[in-house]
């Protein structure tokens, strides 16, 4: 997984910070995950290819979450697109983005196809024969959700000295690669763990932003490689993260840590702050291995 942070920052763009917009690359997939103001410039910037974004992840109707969407459709009709894109994000997403479609009259000549979420609970959005996306119901001042993104588990692979070892001719091959054991001539009969290699771990990684402290989503993102959570707020300022439904740096470390992941990313910090460093600091009092994410920062795991 590569995972590309264009913006991570909370409520206004600046000149040297952007709202939150990320890409992540799984499994031959670019998904774009949040598009905030600003976004489709960041895009160009860090030379990510716009014909290679087929599905689009809103966590919630907030414009520093989805305000670069109008634009970023937009320039895809300009573009000459013709891949149909989906969207998937709250109830509302579609009447907004089409009304400003229509106001504009500029339809666009690719298809639209809006994936529009309600449930409270986590629910399978996205699947295909690598990958899979859950919801994650967060808790904020509108209806928000994180996601999981999860790899399946890939087939074995063949251990071709094995398969030679015990003189299995190469029209089995792919019978082994299917998961079947092998009758030799004499009867014998190979299992398939032996003349295969286990597959490497699936990765999973779950995006969390924008939400108040919510230890219930912890057995949803248990064990998973890389959290990203944010961490608007530091200790000095703890009493606004109920008032506002956001988090602190602590609680992040928190939820980190409650779930046992791998790796912990902040971001959606408040631009009140002189340095990001500080959030790393609280959030390492809980939880060991902690992350800053910033515009332009690129994580590979």
């Amino acid at each position: 997984m590569k995972l590309t942070i264009l913006g991570c920052y909370a409520a206004t763009p600046r000149t040297m910070t952007n709202p939150t917009s990320q890409v992540l690359e799984i499994k031959n997939h670019m998904f774009l995950i949040d598009c905030g103001e600003g976004t489709q410039v960041q895009l160009r910037k860090h030379k990510i290819r716009f014909s290679k974004i087929n599905h689009i992840f809103i966590s919630h109707l907030h414009g520093d979450h989805f305000f670069g969407l109008p634009g970023l459709v937009s320039t895809f009709r300009l573009l000459g697109r013709d891949a149909e894109m989906h969207i998937y994000g709250p109830k509302g997403i579609e009447e907004a983005i089409n009304l400003l479609l229509r106001l504009g009259n500029s339809w666009t000549n690719y298809k639209l196809i809006f994936h529009e979420l309600t449930s409270k609970e986590s629910e399978l959005i996205y699947e295909d024969d690598k990958v899979t996306v859950k919801t994650i119901p967060l808790s904020h001042r509108v209806y928000t959700n994180g996601f999981l993104f999860e790899e399946k588990l890939a087939a074995r692979t063949l251990d071709v000295e094995a398969a030679q070892r015990y003189q299995i001719e190469t029209c089995y091959f792919q019978n082994i690669k299917n998961g079947r054991d092998i009758t030799l001539d004499d009867g014998r009969v190979i299992p398939n763990d032996e003349l295969t290699f286990d597959p490497p771990k699936p990765k999973s990684y779950a995006f969390c932003s924008d939400t108040a402290y919510k230890p219930d989503i912890v057995p949803l993102i248990k064990n998973v490689d890389v959290l990203y959570h944010e961490a608007t707020f530091l200790e000095t300022q703890a009493e606004l993260a109920p008032k506002t439904k956001h988090s602190t740096a602590k609680e992040a470390g928190s939820i980190a840590k409650q779930a046992n992941v791998g790796q912990l990313i902040l971001g959606h910090y408040s631009t009140r702050y002189k340095s990001i460093d500080l959030f790393k600091e609280e959030a390492s009092e809980i939880f060991d291995a902690v992350s800053l994410a910033d515009d332009g920062k690129v994580f590979n795991f």
